[in-house]
């Protein structure tokens, strides 16, 4: 059966990026090449960072067309987390709103992909 090993995310620079990451999520991505990183974010789940001017095939899809979307156990450990990442200048897309699936907030990356963050 298949396993997921990682999402590659274009990106237009590989070190905001990165910076932007490690900023979120208190970890360290490594640089594997000057146009390529990584993250471990799950178990047996990396987020694999790729600068777009080298990827190979060539490709006209720009970064920002992805949203991650990641559940969060309970309400104060949402609530401490969108005040961290506020307090680290992270933008949002979407602060905290009341949805069907319950609580939810949406921080954008450098290149505009989307992080959504919720719990019921």
């Amino acid at each position: 059966m298949f396993t997921i090993d990682s999402f590659v995310l274009y990106v237009s620079d590989v070190q905001d990026s990165m910076d932007f990451y490690a900023k979120a999520f208190d970890c360290e991505p490594s640089l594997l090449s000057p146009t390529f990183a990584a993250l471990d974010f799950a178990d047996n789940v990396k987020i694999t960072l790729k600068q777009t001017t080298d990827l190979t095939p060539k490709s006209e899809v720009k970064g920002g067309g992805t949203e991650l979307s990641m559940p969060i156990a309970d309400k104060e450990t949402f609530d401490k987390l969108f005040s961290t990442w506020k307090s680290k200048g992270i933008e949002f897309a979407q602060e905290i709103e009341a949805s069907v699936f319950g609580f939810n907030f949406v921080a954008v990356d450098p290149d505009g992909h989307r992080i959504r963050i919720f719990t019921h």
